[in-house]
């Protein structure tokens, strides 16, 4: 499957908030996003490895007051922006669902798998 344009690489500030997908998984439909973070740009599910619950407190906003650490909005699972990894919380050492994703002459890429896949109807919400 071919790479998917997901978002200019200005759309992701340092720290900033992150740009949000659809994506399809094994059992459904989902978001995924893209932040930028230690100036690498990560990609996730959105969901918390806790309970299967958007992790965004607001649309697009991830990080903490650091730039560094995901939080869920829900339970306050924490995660590291760079690796997933679950940094504390109710994640109970589960990371989050990373994705592939590339950064190339000014866009952000993604490159589909086989378990996440591009939403039918487009990735865009």
């Amino acid at each position: 499957m071919n790479k998917i344009e997901i978002c200019p690489s200005d759309a992701l500030v340092e720290g900033g908030a992150g740009h949000r997908f659809r994506v399809m998984l094994s059992d459904g439909e989902s978001s995924a996003f893209v932040l930028r973070v230690n100036n690498t740009v990560k990609g996730y599910v959105n969901r918390c490895s806790h309970v299967p619950v958007e992790l965004d407190w607001n649309y697009g906003q991830f990080l903490d007051d650091s730039g560094l650490y995901i939080v869920c909005a829900t339970h306050g699972a924490s995660y590291d922006g760079e690796s997933g990894a679950c940094m504390g919380g109710p994640c109970d050492g589960k990371p989050l669902k990373a994705l592939n994703v590339s950064e190339t002459d000014g866009k952000i890429f993604w490159q589909p798998e086989d378990a996440v896949l591009p939403h039918p109807e487009g990735i865009e919400e």
